[in-house]
């Protein structure tokens, strides 16, 4: 946060139940029980928000409209944000910074999607994709394999990296999902509530290198939102002002990405890297401080190199970082007590602000079975190929 910013506060949240495909509300309706579950949280009326940010990946132009009419018809700008998987943080990213700039006193930041059953695709087969930069540096270092699907593959194949560097055990990567079953069976939003034991993660069909199906997110459909204002806007209507923004970045890639032949790096290890350092030396803390963490486990492998890059453990250490569980209750950071998006579930537009729900809850303390005890400091990091990242570090105050 530049020095000229000030201060924003996140009081207000809302959350709905994810749902597999086929099982949920339509678009519109989900994004408005969203914002409306912020709005009731927070106590405020929709009249006093002056700005609102949608984000989604798959639905067409100014579907962020069609959500919010839903709410009200206050006249107020609607942006549509579409980042890829960081698209719900990206348009958190954008209501924190219309406010901490003075534009705003109060923003809505909604994130949604309504998913298809199966494997993320392109919407369009008659223009360039916006990865084929990324297909092509792919196929240079991996090589492609059509019958596999295309994202699992980056991932897949950045976790055979680690494990060609590192030497792990494969079934490494399968514990994250294990973990991730334990949490989320606390969570009553999350879409898969049912534990796994590490052969039923380890047994389910390979899906490409390391990563078998039950280390892949699913499909999923839901929504969140948040409102986030200035401190003199949460005086003035008595609002719940005991979680702040400390600290937010976004990065996008660098020539790193594509020239270091490291598929980890392909996947958003440096964007990673460059927004938590951002983030930690705007706050004066280090990741020694933090409390909790939600971060973008699309597949398991990314849980485990995405502890490096945030400087959970130290680059080479993740494995034991897991097999001493710290990862988890009573380890040395809890690391997506939501179940992540391997569990929680991964609608891809809502994800970013669902993370936001989740870490603001456990600050406030009403995480309920979830509950971190004693949380002060929460970090979320999400990411979406193509590509951006957004770390976003939230404190109580």
């Amino acid at each position: 946060m530049s020095v000229n910013q000030r201060p924003v506060h996140v009081v207000g949240v809302g959350m709905i139940p994810f749902t597999k495909p086929g099982a949920s509300d339509s678009y519109p309706v989900m994004g408005a029980q969203a914002a409306r579950q912020a709005l009731d949280d927070a106590g405020l009326d929709y009249s006093l928000v002056e700005q609102a940010y949608a984000g989604y990946v798959y639905g067409d132009s100014t579907a962020g409209q069609a959500a919010l009419y839903g709410v009200g018809l206050s006249g107020i700008p609607v942006f549509n944000v579409n980042n890829n998987c960081a698209t719900g943080s990206s348009a958190l990213y954008l209501a924190r910074q219309a406010v901490a700039s003075g534009v705003v006193e109060c923003a809505l930041a909604v994130g949604f999607e309504q998913m298809v059953p199966g494997a993320l695709k392109g919407a369009y087969d008659d223009r360039p994709s916006p990865i084929e930069r990324f297909v092509d540096s792919m196929e240079k270092t991996q090589g492609f394999d059509p019958a596999a699907p295309r994202t699992a593959q980056f991932f897949g194949g950045a976790g055979q990296d680690y494990i060609d560097q590192y030497g792990i055990r494969p079934d490494t990567f399968g514990r994250i999902s294990v973990k991730a079953r334990q949490h989320a069976a606390r969570n009553p939003l999350a879409v898969f509530r049912n534990k796994l034991t590490l052969d039923e993660v380890m047994a389910s069909p390979t899906v490409f290198g390391p990563v078998t199906r039950y280390q892949c997110c699913p499909p999923t459909c839901g929504a969140a939102a948040a409102i986030v204002c200035s401190p003199e806007f949460a005086k003035k209507h008595g609002l719940d002002a005991s979680v702040v923004i400390a600290a937010q970045a976004m990065t996008t890639d660098t020539p790193s990405t594509f020239d270091s032949g490291d598929m980890r790096k392909l996947v958003g290890y440096d964007m990673t890297v460059a927004a938590a350092t951002q983030v930690y030396e705007a706050a004066g803390i280090g990741p020694e401080d933090l409390d909790v963490v939600e971060l973008h486990d699309c597949f398991s492998v990314n849980e485990l190199i995405t502890y490096e890059a945030l400087g959970l453990t130290p680059e080479g250490t993740a494995e034991q970082f897991i097999l001493n569980g710290d990862n988890t209750y009573g380890g040395r950071i809890v690391t997506n007590p939501s179940g992540g998006l391997l569990s929680k579930g991964h609608p891809l537009g809502a994800t970013g602000l669902a993370q936001c729900y989740e870490l603001v809850s456990q600050l406030r303390g009403t995480a309920d079975q979830r509950q971190v005890e004693g949380a002060r400091l929460a970090l979320q990091h999400n990411l979406g190929l193509g590509g951006a990242c957004v770390v976003t570090l939230y404190q109580k105050v």
